[in-house]
């Protein structure tokens, strides 16, 4: 059972390249071609697959709307909060999770620092936008000509003396987000508070999500802070492999 399985599950990525006939499906998983159409037809049966009138197959619309309804489905912050713990667990400070919703960068999740000093932020509050690590990166996802209507767009309060100026600066830090793959805060926002942060994408490779870990700098230096870098970009990627679907069994949890 477990082989008709693996081998009409086999017939999807085909098909994904293009319609493809009968011969083509049975030479791709070595079968003879009467076995091939008994899997063509379940699969047809269950939406999956459709026969074209040039008795070619392609994929059927029922693939494309449980992948849809998978999509809308998915809980980043369910999937993300144990990662989240974990990180917790190993550097003791604060970890936030963020969406850009409605113009808008939201906290959905915070995972609170062991040490005394906290920070005032709070879940489904909006961030610092021209400053935050986790809205650098979710707006660094974005295609060149939405940055920069986003950016002429925004306000540009100076919180500290490290604050993001104007649009332009704005831009040219994004650009160099979008290329490193991380962002940081380091007392943009608050003088004595640092943060870094990497992004969580979905199947498609677009950011969905970002993570960041911030701390005080009487606590940690802000070169310390960075030192963590290479730990929270393998938290954000663990995420994204769970959220995209591509976590290897042993990693899921029931």
């Amino acid at each position: 059972m477990s082989q008709t399985v693996d081998r009409a599950l086999s017939i999807l990525p085909l098909l994904a390249e293009g319609p493809a006939d009968l011969g083509q499906v049975a030479d791709r998983l070595d079968v003879h071609k009467s076995t091939a159409l008994r899997l063509l037809r379940t699969l047809h049966e269950h939406g999956l697959v459709f026969r074209q009138s040039d008795q070619r197959y392609r994929l059927g619309a029922r693939l494309f709307a449980l992948a849809q309804e998978a999509v809308e489905n998915l809980d980043v912050r369910e999937i993300a909060h144990p990662h989240l713990l974990a990180l917790n667990e190993k550097c003791g400070h604060t970890v936030h999770l963020a969406v850009y919703e409605e113009q808008e960068v939201l906290y959905i999740d915070k995972v609170e620092s062991r040490y005394p000093v906290r920070m005032y932020s709070r879940i489904g509050k909006p961030v610092a936008i021209t400053v935050a690590a986790v809205a650098k990166l979710l707006l660094a996802d974005f295609p060149e000509a939405e940055r920069r209507a986003i950016a002429e767009k925004l306000d540009y309060p100076t919180y500290t003396s490290r604050s993001t100026p104007n649009a332009a600066a704005f831009l040219k830090e994004l650009a160099a987000v979008r290329e490193q793959g991380w962002a940081t805060d380091l007392g943009g926002h608050e003088e004595s508070i640092n943060c870094i942060g990497a992004p969580i994408r979905g199947a498609d490779g677009r950011v969905v999500a970002a993570m960041s870990v911030s701390a005080p700098n009487v606590v940690v230096t802000a070169e310390e802070l960075l030192s963590l870098l290479p730990l929270v970009r393998r938290t954000a990627d663990a995420i994204s492999r769970e959220y995209s679907g591509n976590a290897p069994l042993k990693e899921a949890r029931s």
